[in-house]
This record gives C-alpha cells, sequence and structure tokens, in this order.
C-alpha cells in the first residue's frame, strides 16, 4: 500500500487505495458495454465477433493501463464509438474495402496523430483554445453523457418526426433506471463514498428481483479467451490510397479533437486542470491516446481513445492513475469473465416505440418489418438494447460536469455564442468533434467580423479551417472517387 501511495502521490492528491480502486470499478462497470458493442458493430463488416471481443479486452485495457502509469491521470480508453462505425459501414460498407484496409486507416491516422503529439503541435492547439470554449466544452461532454443515460435509461427514445420524444415509463427496465437514479442521487446527496459504485450495484440487484426480473443469472461464469483472429491483421499498404484520403483525415479529426474535449472535461471534474485551463503533463496523455488508436488498429478493435465514462470514476472520488491502472486491470478480467460482466454492463432487449415513414408488415416471430417508405408515418415496434443498470451513473455524472456553465459569460456574445454552439451541437449530434468545431469556427468567424481578430490564437484559424475541411469531406470524398 506504502508503494502505490507513492507512486501515484495518493497523499498529494487528497486520495486513498480504497477510493481510488472503488473509482476505478465505477469507471469499468459504465463503460464495460464497449466489450459487447464494439464487436457487434464490428462484426457487420465482417470483423469475427469472438476476435474483436478478445481485442477489445486486451486494447482497452493496455492502453488505460499505460495512461494511469505514465500520466497519473484517471483517465480510462476503450474502443472509441463513432470510429468503429466509420470502419464498418462507411470503409467497408459503403466504400467496399476489407475490414483489414480499414484498420490500417486507424493506424495510419494513429501515427499522424502521434507525429503531431510528439512534435508539441497538439499540445500548443489545446493552449490556443479560449478558456470560454475549453468551460464549453465540459458543460457539452456533461450534456452528452446525460443524454447516453437518458437513451440507455429508456426514458427519451429517438423519433423521426420530433427528434426525441419521451419513452415507454411503465416498462421494466425503464422502472429500474428510475429507482436506480433515485437510489444513486440520495448516496451522492449524502456523500456516501463510492455513491456511484453503491448505486450501480444495487441496481443490479434490485433488477434480479419481482416486479422487475429483468437480471438473469448467468448460464456459466468462466469464459476462456480463444479467437486471437483480428490481432496484427491491419493492411496499411492498402489504405494509403488516394480515395481513402478524406477518410482518414476524418478519422484524424475526429480522433484529435475527441481526445481534447474528453481531456478539458474529465480533467475540469477531477481538479487537474491549471489556472488557465490547461493541462498538465498534457503531452505524455496526448501520446498514450495516440498509441491507443495505433494499437487499436493493430490488434483490430478500431482507435482505442479517452472515454467519457472516466468522469464517472472520477465523481466517485477517482484523483490518481491507480484509477485507471484498475480499470484496465478489469478489462483483462473481463476476458475470462464476460458472461458476469454481460450482467451489469450488458443491454437488455425490449421493443421500443418508433415513429417512421412505412407501412407495418408482422413477420411470424412478432417483429415489426417496414417496407414501401414514402408512405404516410406510423407508429411502430422495433427491438432495441436499454442500459438500465448504468444509466443512473451516467446522468448523475452528466450533472455534475454541466455545474461548470456557471463560469462562462453569456453576457458576452462573441465569448457566449460559441460556447452555447458547443454545448448545444454536441450532444444533439452524439459527436464531440462536431461540437467542439462549430464552437471553433463560429468563434473565429465573429472575431473576425467585428474586429477582433488579432484577440485569436493563429492556431485557431488553422484548425477552423481545417473543420470546415472535415464537415465537407463526404463531398470531397465523392469528388476524389469519382462518384
Amino acid at each position: 500500500m506504502n508503494g502505490l501511495n507513492r507512486f501515484f502521490k495518493l497523499d498529494e492528491l487528497g486520495t486513498n487505495v480504497r477510493t481510488e480502486v472503488v473509482a476505478g470499478i465505477t469507471t469499468f462497470m459504465t463503460m464495460a458495454y464497449i466489450v459487447f458493442v464494439n464487436p457487434a458493430i464490428l462484426s457487420a463488416g465482417g470483423v469475427p465477433f469472438e476476435g474483436a471481443v478478445v481485442a477489445t479486452c486486451i486494447g482497452s485495457g493496455l492502453i488505460t493501463i499505460l495512461m494511469g502509469l505514465f500520466t497519473n491521470y484517471p483517465l480510462a480508453l476503450a474502443c472509441g464509438m463513432g470510429l468503429n462505425a466509420m470502419v464498418a459501414y462507411t470503409i467497408v460498407l459503403s466504400m467496399g474495402e476489407t475490414w483489414q484496409v480499414g484498420m490500417g486507416v486507424v493506424v495510419a491516422e494513429g501515427i499522424l496523430v502521434l507525429i503531431l503529439s510528439l512534435t508539441n503541435l497538439r499540445t500548443i492547439i489545446m493552449k490556443a483554445i479560449p478558456q470560454s470554449l475549453k468551460y464549453a466544452i465540459g458543460v457539452a461532454i456533461g450534456l452528452f453523457i446525460a443524454l447516453i443515460g437518458l437513451k440507455d435509461a429508456g426514458i427519451i427514445v429517438f423519433d423521426q418526426a420530433t427528434l426525441l420524444k419521451l419513452g415507454n415509463l411503465t416498462s421494466g427496465a425503464t422502472l429500474l433506471a428510475l429507482l436506480g437514479l433515485m437510489i444513486t442521487a440520495v448516496l451522492v446527496a449524502l456523500r456516501i463514498p463510492g455513491a456511484l459504485l453503491i448505486g450501480i450495484l444495487s441496481t443490479a440487484v434490485i433488477g434480479a428481483f419481482w416486479p422487475f426480473q429483468i437480471v438473469q443469472r448467468p448460464e456459466t461464469v468462466f469464459a476462456l479467451p480463444s479467437d486471437f483472429s483480428t490481432m496484427f491483421r491491419f493492411d496499411l499498404a492498402g489504405a494509403l490510397k488516394i480515395a481513402l484520403i478524406p477518410v482518414i483525415f476524418a478519422f484524424f479529426m475526429t480522433d484529435f479533437f475527441d481526445t481534447m474535449g474528453t481531456a478539458i472535461g474529465v480533467g475540469k471534474q477531477a481538479e487537474f486542470l491549471d489556472a488557465q485551463g490547461n493541462i498538465p503533463k498534457l503531452k505524455r496523455l496526448l501520446v498514450v491516446d495516440s498509441l491507443g488508436a495505433v494499437s487499436g488498429g493493430m490488434l483490430g478493435c478500431s482507435s482505442v481513445t479517452s472515454y467519457i465514462e472516466s468522469a464517472a470514476g472520477v465523481s466517485s472520488g477517482g484523483r490518481s492513475g491507480l484509477t485507471a491502472v484498475v480499470t484496465g486491470l478489469l478489462f483483462f478480467v473481463a476476458l475470462f469473465f464476460t458472461p458476469i460482466i454481460a450482467i451489469v454492463g450488458g443491454g437488455y432487449m425490449v421493443m421500443q416505440e418508433f415513429a417512421i415513414a412505412g407501412q407495418q408488415v408482422l413477420s411470424g416471430d412478432g417483429r415489426v418489418l417496414i417496407e414501401q417508405l414514402g408512405l404516410e408515418g406510423c407508429n411502430v415496434l422495433k427491438q432495441g438494447y436499454l442500459y438500465p443498470i448504468t444509466a443512473p451513473a451516467l446522468i448523475i455524472v452528466g450533472f455534475l460536469m454541466f455545474k461548470v456553465i456557471t463560469e462562462i459569460n453569456f453576457a458576452n456574445i462573441e465569448e457566449g455564442l460559441p460556447a452555447f454552439l458547443v454545448i448545444l451541437v454536441m450532444p444533439l449530434t452524439l459527436n464531440i468533434s462536431y461540437g467542439i468545431g462549430f464552437g471553433f469556427i463560429s468563434f473565429s468567424l465573429i472575431k473576425v467580423l467585428i474586429g477582433k481578430g488579432r484577440e485569436v490564437h493563429p492556431l485557431m484559424y488553422v484548425v477552423s479551417l481545417l473543420f470546415a475541411l472535415c464537415f465537407i469531406s463526404p463531398w470531397l470524398t465523392k469528388i476524389v472517387s469519382g462518384a
């Protein structure tokens, strides 16, 4: 214990081994879903499912431990949602490339980001961001996390006509999530140590009994990993072709600024930002994150990047790299206990109602199919997944991160409007980079148009231009490919 205390500087950070372990477990619980969701997405692009499970656990665990040891920050990493979909649906299904080429694209953009991190350019860009936008990024990520939590609980559902609408609050999974939210909120209000983790475990236990009976006892506890078929199968040569240059650029921008936004948001929550809103040891953080992209592509699990769910562990008191090390070790443990992890972090299938334009046709097993799109709108039932056990923790974390909004001066439109756009666009597009991009571009344009262009750091103009190119990258892809 004394060795851990000295290495991770626990006394200096005002924490202890017990708090860090609880925080690491809490972080893992809130992001354990990636062990099952990432392979499901990648398998749509031909990646072997079992192999992707093994690669996801190894890649996420390895880089998360490295982050904890190398930076001493409680920042966990796993396969990036959105980036994995780009591999499966854009590169493989839309462009007709192999999944090995898709992983080659991930490796290529990871090497590019690593070079920028080693040359300090990434650090300089981070320091060039105005303080108001740094605060806005943290607030937006809080809303993003809360939105994910509300969706995972079934409290809100997507709707074609209104974008979002109230879900079925009488369903067992949603009622369980609401009960878990109240339990967790009370624990947090009473300042109970490990409140989020206790809330997660309490919700899981309650869900096993009447009237919920959602959580089922697993058929087996232990599962030995056996499929390593995705590892080192990436095709870097196939990825370096003209048609894929816009895709590599899109990956680069997403990976680059997702990490930046997550680091700022979690850093603010963990209180390791300095007075100017900068992150000490930032270069180390960015280098490790860059290695996550490279290793993720090499292992065949897509880019491994910093996760906003790290804020759950921070909210539980995690302040050092020991939190990340515990989370990383649990990813390795998950390799052998996926049936148990599936109970807490896995989803539960439900029938959800969606408004879709089309005609309902019931299949033999009762599920609804849609055909002849373009007819009058109708409400249909569709299989979906809810995560009622971990959703309450995400909602609480979102609330805790949102509180920094009081630091933004909305009375000054040249500072307030770009911050507002970050806060609005990020959760509504479900994309961290898009929110940052709108904030950067609007901030730079407003300053120029009101004659205060000299107040903007030159790199802000460069990055704003890059974001503009990123937003039109689908059009550029069509031009390059001749489509």
